[in-house]
């Protein structure tokens, strides 16, 4: 995320009231969100642009978008893409649910896939939750995944195994949860966020769109700013 030298220094850094984040968003959103940058700019060579097809009632989204709050259409709508082994994602994960929170009830949130090849579990981990979706337990695996990335991330070797307890973990009929994880149409599922995401100008993970709009973060004010403005704009037109 470059830099913005305009902005005032009174802004308040992502960082400055909960210490506990400083080092993952300048170690990890300074260091590592480059190379995820790169390696997304390599997937964009390859991907289809579908986002025409099947559009949701929810700016960015489609028909079978995961919206994790739901207020309607007529609410600003954040969608936000990830991969579940981005350390970055794994990182700013408390910030977005106090941001959740703070809104609740006030804007949709929505989360889509964009699993980048360089993370080896960013695949198998959308799996498990596109999976765990099927179940409707979404929100769930999402959450035990991005909170435990620490045990599974940076592996060069399938963490599928490790996926499935926590699918057991969480209640899943796990006859069912292997057969989702097996079938084609769920890779397809995961791949469709992600040549959704490209056309829609994702660059690198997280990447947040408000209303159409792909966001630029250097400080919370870059996320919060864009919201209380849309939510002070009033119902969409």
């Amino acid at each position: 995320m470059p830099a913005n030298t305009s902005r005032s220094s009174s802004r308040k850094p992502l960082t400055t009231s909960r210490p506990r984040w400083f080092a993952p968003l300048v170690i990890v959103l300074i260091g590592l969100i480059v190379g995820v940058g790169i390696i997304a700019l390599v997937e964009m060579g390859k991907a289809r642009s579908s986002s025409g097809q099947d559009a949701g009632a929810l700016p960015a989204t489609r028909a079978n978008s995961h919206v994790l709050d739901n207020v309607g259409p007529d609410a600003p709508t954040l969608v936000e893409f990830l991969d579940f082994e981005c350390e970055a994602c794994g990182a700013l994960h408390p910030v977005v649910q106090d941001v959740r929170a703070k809104y609740r009830g006030k804007i949709n949130y929505v989360i889509r896939y964009f699993p980048l090849s360089g993370h080896f579990n960013a695949m198998p981990s959308a799996l498990a939750v596109e999976a765990a979706a099927q179940q409707g337990k979404t929100e769930e695996m999402a959450n035990l995944l991005l909170t435990t990335q620490a045990q599974w991330g940076e592996q060069r070797v399938s963490m599928a195994p490790l996926f499935r307890e926590y699918a057991q973990q969480i209640g899943l009929d796990l006859a069912k949860y292997d057969a989702a994880v097996a079938d084609p149409a769920t890779k397809q599922r995961v791949e469709q966020d992600f040549n959704d995401g490209v056309a829609l100008g994702v660059q690198s993970t997280p990447t947040f769109i408000l209303d159409g709009r792909v966001l630029t973060l250097k400080t919370l004010n870059d996320l919060t700013e864009p919201i209380d403005q849309a939510i002070a704009a009033g119902p969409k037109k």
